[in-house]
């Protein structure tokens, strides 16, 4: 993980109590608002839903570049601070396919069954040559925050989660592609890691990829601590 340094003072305060979240996901927006909780920072996060803000495009080239876009979509129709994050799957066989088309790489967007259908046949070549041969693949998550639109400063984190990628799938739990990306050091995918007992602090738990997520969240979390107690 990385971040910007946090040492320059911002040009806008971040000290207000409203942040727009560049995302109508339920579960984003209960963990940020868990975190902040826990940072006793005095921040009130929004869902972007609930300001009319609709969806920006998504025309970068990299993770970072279209979670800074969504976030400084946010905040200049509302005025506010505004975090967003962006994810999905690379695998370097692939030149780091699926990447940002990761939702949409069968062609409709948020299809799971047809995306890992189409990794599947898109990595049969390469299996072909080196069959036995693991297939490296990972994870990235991107989060962004920018304290206003125009903000030349944003604080990024970036995770990566490696694994590798079968060719057939396994387990029911999960979405996206976690019933291809299988966990060497487990014996188990990222599917089946879903159905594990959450509440048992075990190695299962801090592969799984709601903790890596979390981790992340947190990390990020400290980091916009320090920035906003330095700049308020």
């Amino acid at each position: 993980m990385s971040t910007t340094d946090t040492s320059l003072t911002a040009t806008h305060p971040t000290s207000g109590n409203q942040w727009v979240l560049a995302s109508n996901n339920k579960g984003k927006l209960a963990e940020f608002k868990r975190l902040f909780a826990e940072a006793n920072l005095d921040v009130t996060i929004v869902p972007q839903c609930q300001l009319d803000i609709e969806d920006a495009i998504e025309d970068g080239l990299s993770f970072v570049e279209n979670a800074i876009i969504k976030a400084r979509h946010a905040s200049r129709i509302s005025g506010l601070p505004a975090i967003a994050d962006d994810s999905g799957l690379c695998v370097p066989a692939l030149g780091n396919a699926p990447g940002i088309y990761s939702a949409r790489y069968a062609g409709e967007h948020g299809n799971d069954s047809k995306n890992n259908v189409k990794l599947i046949a898109d990595l049969q070549p390469i299996r072909a040559v080196k069959p036995d041969t693991p297939i490296k693949g990972m994870f990235v998550c991107v989060l962004a925050m920018v304290r206003h639109a125009d903000d030349p400063l944003p604080i990024v984190a970036q995770g990566l989660w490696h694994g590798e990628i079968l060719d057939t799938l396994h387990g029911d739990g999960g979405f996206g592609y976690d019933p291809l990306f299988w966990l060497p050091d487990l014996q188990a995918s990222a599917a089946s890691l879903s159905a594990a007992d959450k509440n048992s602090i075990s190695i299962v738990v801090r592969q799984s990829s709601s903790y890596w997520r979390s981790c992340l969240y947190k990390y990020f979390i400290a980091v916009l601590s320090i920035t906003i107690r330095k700049c308020s």
